[in-house]
This record gives C-alpha cells, structure tokens and sequence, in this order.
C-alpha cells in the first residue's frame, strides 16, 4: 500500500521534528518526511487537526499465550494493542509452559506471524521455568528473537544467580529487566500500606518492599557492568536512587505505568478487584515522584504491564482477586487526559516515552520516523473523547479501574510497516 499522510503535527523525538508535515509510505516503508509532498499515485490519509508520531511501544505487555488463551492470546492481544495506538509490544515470559527455550521463543513469533497484527517482540526468562536457582541459555533465547530477558511476576530471590545473570546478559548487550519485590515484605498484602490500607482494613505492601530490590539491582548493575531496567517504578525512594545511580554512571533504566502515574491507593476503598495490582496503586507522594522523575527523565518510558484477566478472578472478594489491569487500550488516553491535556507533560515528551525511550531501552530499530524505517505510525486525535468501556474492549481483558471514566484524546489511526490496522479507533 502507498499512503500520503498529510498535513497532520509530525512529532519525531529522536529527529527533533515537530511541525506539520507530510509523510509518505510505500512498500511498508517510509520514503519522504517533509512538506506539500505530492500525492500523485497514493492513498491520502488526512490528518489535518491529528498528531502524527512514530508507532508507539509497549515494552512490558502479558498476551497470556501459550497456556492461559482464556485470559487472553496473541490475536486479542495485539488487536487490543493497536487499538491502543502501539505498533510493537515486548511479551513477558510469565506463560505456560514460560519461555525458557528457544522452541518457545519462537512459537510465540510464529504465532505472532499468523494471527498479530502488530509487532511483537518475546522476552525469554531469566532462570529457567522461572524457579530462581539456573539460568537460561541467553544465546540461545536472543537467537531466538528474544530482546531482554526477565522473570516478571516472579523476583529473582538469590543474589547470586542475579550477578550471574548481569555477567551473562552483559556479554551481548541484552537488558535484564527486574521485577523488584522482597516477597517477605509483600506477602499477603492486598494494596499499598499506609492511611487508606489501615482505613479499609487491608494487610498492606510497604514501599520498602520494592525499595529494597532496586537497591540491590542497582548495586549489581554498578558491579558487573551490566544493564539493568527496573519494571513498574511505583515509589519515591525508588525514583530516587535510580536518579542517583544514573548520576553516577549506573546503567540503569526504568519505566512506570499510566495507573500509577494517574491513581491513587484512595480509590481501592471502591473494593473494585479491578483497583488491584502489583505493584499496587502508591499514595500521592509517591505518585508525585513518578510524575517528577517523567519531567527530569529519570524515567525512561511508559509501559503498561497490561495483565488480562478472565472474569471470574477479578468478580469476587478483593483478597481472592488476581492483581492485574487490561492496559492497553486505555493507556495513551489516560495519559493524554490524566497528565497532557492538565498541562502536567508535554505532549512531545509523551510521545518520546512511548516511543524512542523503549526502543532505546531494548536497543530495537524502531520508534523513529526516519527515511527507510519501517512504516509503523501512529495518529492520535487530542479531541476525541470516548467513554471508557471494557465492554468495547478488543482485549479479553475487561478489568480496568479505568472504565466509565471519560478521557479525552485518543489513537485514532494504527499503522503497521505500511498497513492501516486501526482507523477512526476501531480495526479496519
């Protein structure tokens, strides 16, 4: 397909461009940015009033398949994913049997093939069946297609194997990314504990729990050299020492959430199962920081941790209920109504969190518009305003803290290595 894309505000963080322009698309890629580019031969896309970005990334996404395709799967996944506005998305290995292997490494990117409709990319495990205690062949996990490896949902307890892993993942450039809990701390616990966890009667999750092992991560991150990223920041004293450890040369990354930049603990007294997370919601100092380390880019990029859940796990007591949110139809929303449009970020720094940050994070070709790139686009549309359904969801994932509420501006055009997926916020 051979498209114009004309006149909308192009905004390309890692080019410094930002103004209205055209962009024109052929044989999946992009062949000319620039303005009043003829549109002899093309498919004219109107984006008049419309911000045209590079296809957003989400980096941290649960598709659920193998093994849990009744919470969701690959084809649900991605067409909730482009619904969302994002072209790419990084799956975590949390599945069944989990991706500790190069077979199923490439079972998830076959499928992806034949029934995605976006980019994804697989994370292999850390340790093998994610039990903690040997770990994975890496080279093997990269070749096959693998882009970082972690044990999300799952920390790595033992200190050692950690460094062991650094030391590994460090050979060839490869992120490990950490899901930082001390689960002595956390046990139990149903929401962040202070104020509102005394008020609702919860067992609480305290900072420290996550506190404990950024520190730890940053530390062996300092010792072997290696590059460490640190999954759904949700505290101050997180933000803070990751901010020191860059300081100090530390190769360390980090991403946070839209529900924890946009929520607060106060609204579990909803006894809403679909207010329950891990990390959970934080209190508003820490939310606070999070917005913070956005502004002065101790953050790196917005991921959604989307973790789809079946019905029956969230409709039933909150301490019985799954933690977890369907993210990714409503992340760029939330984000534009929570945080750009109450003049809280820019709109270009959004846009570089969603896109030039993960991918440089990962070290992936994308998240740019360059000449030769591939055509993956999206068009957002900042006076759309929708309600927020779940019943509307492409995801099988309807829980969401999200729903009902109404956000304005939102993806409105999904474009993926030079074919239109979504138009007008719905799949083509």
């Amino acid at each position: 397909m051979k498209l114009l894309i004309r006149g909308g505000r192009v905004i390309d963080p890692a080019n410094d461009i930002d103004g209205i322009m055209d962009i024109l698309v052929a044989d999946g890629k992009i062949i000319e940015v620039n303005e009043n580019i003829s549109d002899e031969g093309y498919v004219l896309v109107d984006a008049g009033g419309k911000i045209v970005c590079p296809g957003f990334i989400d980096m941290h996404v649960h598709l659920r398949e193998p093994g849990f395709e009744y919470k969701e799967d690959i084809a649900s996944g991605t067409r909730a994913a482009a619904a969302g506005g994002f072209t790419t998305v990084c799956c975590m290995p949390n599945t069944d049997p989990v991706i500790d292997n190069a077979s199923t490494a490439i079972f998830v990117r076959e499928r992806a093939a034949k029934s995605g409709v976006v980019n994804v990319l697989p994370i292999g495990c850390i340790s093998k069946g994610q039990a903690g205690s040997e770990l994975t062949e890496m080279a093997e996990l990269i070749a096959a297609g693998c882009v970082a490896v972690s044990d999300d949902g799952k920390p790595v307890k033992n200190a050692a194997l950690m460094r062991n892993a650094m030391d590994y993942a460090k050979m060839f450039d490869l992120p490990v990314l950490s899901h930082c809990e001390e689960q002595s701390l956390a046990a139990d616990g149903q929401m962040h504990e202070g104020y509102y966890s005394t008020l609702y009667g919860f067992k609480g999750i305290p900072a420290a729990a996550e506190e404990l092992m950024v520190s730890r991560e940053i530390i062996l991150a300092e010792l072997t050299g290696a590059h460490v990223h640190i999954c759904h920041a949700s505290t101050r004293g997180s933000l803070e020492m990751i901010r020191e450890a860059k300081a100090m040369g530390v190769d360390v990354t980090c991403e946070v959430t839209p529900h924890h930049l946009l929520l607060t603990d106060e609204i579990v007294g909803s006894y809403d199962a679909d207010t329950k997370v891990n990390p959970p919601l934080r209190s508003t100092e820490h939310v606070q920081a999070l917005r913070r380390g956005l502004l002065d880019g101790t953050v790196d990029c917005i991921a959604t941790d989307h973790a789809p859940h079946h019905m029956e796990s969230k409709d039933c007591e909150y301490n019985l209920a799954s933690f977890g949110i369907s993210g990714l139809e409503t992340a760029v929303a939330a984000v534009m109504d929570g945080l750009v449009n109450q003049g809280l970020l820019d709109v270009e720094q959004m846009v570089q969190l969603f896109t030039i940050g993960p991918a440089e994070v990962l070290g992936i070709d994308k998240g740019t518009l360059d000449v030769g790139a591939d055509a993956d686009i999206t068009i957002l549309d900042p006076t759309m305003v929708k309600v927020v359904d779940p019943a509307n969801f492409y995801s099988k994932g309807k829980n969401t803290p999200f729903k009902g509420q109404t956000l304005k501006g939102w993806p409105w055009m999904t474009i993926v290595k030079g074919t239109i997926i979504v138009n007008g916020g719905k799949i083509v």
